[in-house]
């Protein structure tokens, strides 16, 4: 039997930190294996631990989550990090995700589909519930058609956000190589010749 995946949960209130706790006794494949209560703490249990999956909370009491985030993966550049809000907070979440967090749930998601989520995570997707972003359904008809996988639409956006394929390595945890590959596949699929036209087309076709 392989080793389960450990799990740090970071939250200022007990509560929802014992709730998680007792969501992934729906997999036995998952165990908690710490938590924190602050943004400080999280860095340090995370450097000690070394947890496959972090969950972390939006809003911590001393550092705000693109913060957080940034010096989670300085520390533990392995881990899994999906934000878990209350709140329906667009551009905190949209934050993190630049930041690079690899989901984000909300908090009154059933247990089952926590796990659920958290495995697609572990198999490298990044995961956002829809209710966050309702307007993405259209992005997503769109992401289809034109045959983009979510990785390459994900670094595509970033170099429309004006990042270098360091930058945007850096933001993804991705191997500066493996961006360039996939630039050059959203390219391909596109029918553009160089990141400024496949940005443009991306934009005329409504991913971006």
């Amino acid at each position: 039997m392989p080793a389960p995946v450990t799990v740090l949960v970071v939250d200022d209130h007990p509560v929802v930190r014992d709730g998680v706790s007792l969501l992934l006794r729906y997999d036995p494949a998952m165990t908690v294996v710490g938590s924190a209560e602050t943004g400080r703490a999280a860095i340090q249990r995370a450097a000690e631990l070394k947890p496959v999956l972090i969950l972390l909370d939006l809003r911590l009491p001393d550092m705000l989550a693109p913060e957080v985030i940034a010096e989670l993966r300085r520390v533990h550049p392995a881990g899994r990090i999906v934000v878990f809000t209350a709140h329906g907070d667009h551009q905190g979440v949209r934050a993190a995700l630049d930041s690079g967090a690899h989901g984000c749930l909300l908090k009154d998601v059933a247990g089952t589909d926590l796990v659920a989520a958290l495995r697609q995570v572990l198999k490298g997707e990044r995961v956002v519930d829809p209710r966050i972003f309702p307007d993405d359904g259209q992005r997503s008809d769109a992401l289809a058609r034109s045959g983009l996988t979510r990785r390459e639409y994900e670094v595509l956006r970033l170099a429309a956000q004006g990042q270098t394929n360091p930058e945007i390595a850096e933001s993804t945890g991705l191997a500066r190589n493996t961006v360039k590959t996939y630039l050059q596949s959203a390219l391909h699929k596109l029918g553009a010749r160089n990141r400024v036209e496949a940005i443009g087309k991306a934009s005329e076709a409504g991913l971006l």
